[in-house]
């Protein structure tokens, strides 16, 4: 009931695997100030992620956001057909030559793709020596377990064993706790399966800025000018992110 009592009118009777709905998230993002900002963060994050070697950047998902403004030449895909991209694609099985990007960038993507195994084989491909995976992903600690469980609608399995989620549909296919399975939980997995792969970067962080901006698909529960504020809050709570982290910051980097 409480999530029907706060979703976003705009997006609260529509089908999460439409494409329409993608676009129509595009629309909210720089509809609410507060959410704007926070996707600003995250773009500037992941593009000081990526490294300065020849190469061009891939982001997958990129049908509801803006991540082109702050990476020059980046190619925009999506798993279906959305007017602002360049590719359509599934990262499983990337159109992609071998050693040709320097860097793969996705925000809130990684979860959804049905084999995690089967995307960073394709990545490691891909990626020149030296190239970076950069993702913002959920995380799991015990506030996000309560919330990501209670509000979000995305599956949040935290005990399975395997590496792959049933793909019900591009978008409402998920398990959003595989990002800290993999590369947190099962990190000695990860590094005996993927030795030319090295996890360079696990940052936790944005306990309560993404949920009180509403995100994409609830309404904004709290005034742009309380930003700054929110901001305070979390850099003060930082040494205690791995309990109150939503998401987490992760660069996976291609050894030479």
């Amino acid at each position: 009931m409480l999530r029907r009592l706060l979703a976003h009118p705009l997006t609260r009777a529509l089908d999460i695997d439409d494409p329409a709905t993608t676009v129509l998230r595009r629309s909210i993002v720089h509809r609410k100030p507060f959410l704007k900002r926070i996707y600003e963060e995250w773009y500037r994050a992941i593009a000081n992620c990526l490294p300065d070697v020849p190469g061009s950047v891939l982001e997958l998902g990129s049908g509801a956001g803006f991540l082109a403004d702050y990476v020059p030449g980046l190619i925009t895909s999506e798993v279906f057909y959305c007017p602002n991209v360049r590719l359509v694609l599934d990262g499983q099985s990337l159109p992609i030559g071998s050693e040709s990007l320097r860097g793969i960038a996705m925000i809130n993507v990684l979860h959804h793709v049905p084999d995690t195994r089967a995307f960073l084989t394709e990545a490691a491909r891909c990626l020149r020596p030296g190239g970076v995976i950069a993702m913002i992903e959920p995380w799991v600690s015990p506030w996000s377990h309560l919330i990501y469980t209670g509000l979000h609608h995305e599956p949040f399995e935290t005990d399975v064993r395997d590496w792959r989620h049933s793909s019900s549909g591009p978008l409402s296919g998920a398990n959003g706790a595989l990002p800290y399975i993999v590369f947190k939980r099962d990190q000695a997995i990860f590094a005996s399966e993927f030795q030319n792969l090295e996890i360079s970067t696990i940052q936790p962080f944005m306990p309560f800025r993404y949920l009180v901006s509403g995100g994409v698909s609830m309404r904004a529960l709290m005034p742009a000018f309380t930003f700054p504020i929110w901001t305070r809050l979390e850099r003060w709570m930082k040494p205690q992110m791995d309990d109150w982290a939503m998401f987490a910051l992760l660069a996976v980097t291609k050894r030479p």
